[in-house]
């Protein structure tokens, strides 16, 4: 399967046909093929039974049908590691079989821009979950990055919903062609984590279709995904386990997805609601979905079918994912070299090249004979940290080891930290690097600083590693600004002035605030949190072994007040409460303390920028950025040249095709990502300046052409009309733009529609 749709690059994937004449069932369809069967089942169970699978059996699985032989649920989180063996309150079982392979996180994945490596990802991913017998990966987590300071950018994709739909789809079907299940999480809207378990989205209908949830409706209908977990906020005014609008309505009524809903941990909020408004699953605990279920179903204000659907479903997912039974599960090594191979895949292609003035990078190991490596993230780790999933990992190749392992003994390499670690509110937890907690604006370490000028003095090359870390960027936060951290402004500032010679890399899983870098740097390179393997893809691509190709999955503004919803002034910083109304519940369901206290006010989040987000923002607002959506540069130099269309005028049902030539004009072999934006000159519609319609990565040998084609069915150029409350298309011209970047596409033409 993953070689007949290799290279496809459209917003909404067009249905696979495999060759024959007779129709195709939809992924989705092809879970009612056990319905006969599981229709059976329900008829014998009692409604006690059916109860016990709507809720949580462990912190970690739901119950199956003991007295049926059909095994619980056991899931486990993602979305970027199989998480280590966890009991009751998250706490490790410090197994000694559990270990497994840290891949690239989600804004490393989706920097790549590639279909293939998402499928190669998840498909890995689901492997190593078979292998440790789970059933359901806890990913892909894929919403909108709206916000640059949001605590979980750095596992969701991308602020673009064409480039979200495309890896969504990609990393679902690898994992379920895996054996395991994908749940698509957060449905739908979770932008932020400020009062992320009370605060009310407001939005209006057109955005969140075409932009919030275009990739969780590709997952559905092209991605065939078995489970989605609903969000903890509330969507116009209900909370994502009780949204009929969501949950129904669309997911199951428009998309027809035909599996099972799973709660965030903590995320059920009543029995009534959840029932009706379709969920499946509560977790954690029996407080909704267990005796006050059945007491509804039994005094007639629930009817026992309602009941019946919920098992239906889940059972639907439960006999399309083959059981591990506990004694086959982790009786291998769960990570493996292949799956770190594709760890390394992810890493290589994802690093972003976001300067490079006087050609100083690649390294010149004949000509560079030290180096001084600046900064504590050369050595840090970044598998694990702050709040939520990481990763046991068999080994982690840090930026500094891997310079070490790749260079050898050809140059001398001499390492300064320059700042300490930075731990903020986890500063009672154990840190990932030995080094003492500081606070964020706290001035440099004169020691350490000196050290740091010393080495700088006396080297041909400066590697600066600068950005975040897991105690800044953590999921339950967000970050309070996107400057760097513990005074790394200042610290390049004075390495420059006893070396200008400075090559910064930036270390951190969000945008970061990198206008004294830009001047200070002669290049910069994005690295991303990435991976086991990610020292020794990053020495790579600064040595020159292979060339950058990474683009950025999210514009870096010039500063955090440009971005649209701080513009606008529509995310407020202010906690509700004494700690939200999530942490409340979180306390209370999982660790078992306190009261919480249902009826706090939820802050309300207007989405009052519509369908301007991201580099939509900026484009149709014309304001300046630092790095523009899809930068990214090359060893190479690429020339594009001859775009053509196929047809001049389209229909509702056509597909455009887009011809165009590529050449690598450098001497050494890279890849280019090459997209396809539109624009409507003429509309009478309300759109944004431009927007990303296709893209594909290729490969290109120094000197050579490739003819490239991309597609993009018509049907992807509607917008969703709220008087009607339908997909509309608006006829009139269409520009179509080609080129290496969203500011830099130097091949248009026109088509009709």
């Amino acid at each position: 399967m993953k070689q007949i749709i290799k290279n496809v690059a459209l917003l909404m994937l067009i249905p696979i046909m495999t060759g024959c004449n007779a129709p195709q069932s939809s992924p989705q369809e092809k879970l009612t093929v056990n319905d006969e069967k599981i229709t059976e089942i329900i008829a014998q169970m009692t409604l006690e039974e059916k109860v016990e699978m709507l809720h949580s059996k462990t912190i970690m699985s739901s119950e199956g049908v003991p007295r049926l032989g059909i095994q619980d649920i056991k899931y486990a989180d993602g979305p970027f590691a199989v998480r280590e063996e966890i009991g009751e309150g998250f706490q490790p079982l410090n197994w000694t079989t559990d270990s497994a392979t840290y891949y690239p996180t989600g804004s490393a994945l989706a920097a790549t821009w590639s279909y293939d490596l998402s499928y190669d990802y998840g498909n890995a991913l689901g492997t190593e979950a078979r292998r440790r017998g789970k059933d359901i990966i806890l990913g892909p987590a894929m919403n909108i990055q709206r916000l640059p300071i949001g605590g979980r950018t750095y596992e969701y994709f991308s602020e673009d919903p064409a480039l979200n739909a495309i890896l969504a789809v990609g990393y679902t079907k690898g994992m379920q062609d895996a054996g395991t299940a994908a749940c698509l999480k957060h449905y739908a809207l979770n932008n932020q984590e400020t009062n992320r378990g009370s605060v009310d989205v407001i939005i209006a209908e057109r955005p969140m279709r075409e932009i919030y949830l275009k990739a969780f409706e590709a997952a559905v209908k092209e991605g065939g995904a078995m489970c989605v977990m609903p969000a903890y906020n509330k969507v116009n005014g209900y909370y994502g386990s009780e949204n009929n609008h969501l949950n129904n309505v669309i997911l199951r009524g428009e998309w027809g997805f035909k599996g099972m809903t799973v709660s965030d941990w903590g995320g059920t909020h009543s029995t009534m609601g959840a029932a009706l408004g379709g969920l499946n699953v509560q977790m954690t605990g029996d407080n909704y979905f267990g005796p006050a279920l059945i007491d509804s179903v039994r005094a007639g204000k629930l009817n026992e079918s309602v009941v019946d659907d919920k098992v239906r479903e889940i059972l639907r997912l439960r006999f399309a994912i083959e059981a591990i039974p506990n004694d086959k599960a982790n009786t291998v090594k769960i990570s493996q070299k292949e799956q770190q191979q594709v760890a390394y895949n992810v890493a290589a292609k994802s690093i972003v090249l976001l300067k490079n003035e006087k050609e100083v990078l690649p390294i010149d190991t004949k000509k560079t004979k030290k180096i001084a490596v600046i900064g504590l993230n050369a050595t840090a780790t970044t598998a694990s940290g702050g709040m939520g999933a990481g990763a046991k990992t068999p080994y982690e190749i840090t930026p500094l080891q891997g310079l070490k392992n790749r260079i050898g003994n050809d140059v001398e390499i001499q390492y300064a930290p320059a700042y300490k670690n930075y731990m903020g509110m986890f500063a009672g937890s154990k840190a990932n690097t030995p080094e003492i907690a500081q606070t964020l604006d706290e001035a440099p370490d004169a020691k350490l600083l000196a050290e740091a000028i010393a080495a700088a003095r006396n080297a041909d090359l400066v590697l600066f590693f600068a950005g975040t870390n897991k105690f800044i960027e953590s999921e339950g936060i967000d970050r309070e600004n996107i400057l760097l951290p513990v005074s790394q402004d200042i610290i390049i500032a004075k390495l420059a002035e006893v070396n200008p010679n400075i090559v910064t890399v930036v270390v951190s899983g969000g945008p970061c605030d990198l206008r004294v870098v830009e001047k200070k740097s002669n290049a910069i390179v994005q690295a991303w949190w990435n991976g086991l393997e990610g020292g020794h893809a990053l020495a790579d691509v600064l040595l020159g072994n292979i060339s950058p190709s990474g683009k950025l999955p999210f514009t870096f503004p010039l500063k955090l007040e440009d971005s649209p919803a701080y513009a606008l002034g529509n995310f407020s910083k202010e906690v509700v409460s004494d700690g939200d109304v999530f942490a409340a519940q979180f306390r209370h369901d999982i660790v078992g303390e306190t009261e919480y206290d249902e009826n706090v006010n939820s802050p309300k989040a207007h989405y009052s920028e519509g369908l301007l987000v991201g580099y939509r923002w900026f484009d149709t607002k014309n304001m300046p950025v630092l790095y523009p959506f899809g930068h990214g540069l090359s060893y190479a130099s690429f020339d594009y040249a001859n775009i053509q269309s196929d047809k001049s005028k389209y229909v509702a049902d056509d597909v455009i095709k887009i011809t165009f030539d590529v050449t690598n004009k450098g001497s050494m072999e890279a890849d280019e990502v090459v997209q396809l934006y539109v624009r409507r000159p003429d509309a009478t519609v309300e759109w944004p300046h431009k927007e990303l319609k296709a893209f594909k990565r290729v490969t290109l040998g120094a000197g050579s052409t490739q003819t490239i084609t991309l597609e993009v069915p018509v049907s992807e150029l509607r917008y969703w009309d709220e008087a009607t409350n339908g997909w509309q298309l608006e006829s009139g011209t269409i520009e179509v733009l080609v080129g290496t970047s969203s500011a830099k596409l130097p091949l248009t033409t026109k088509v009709n529609i």
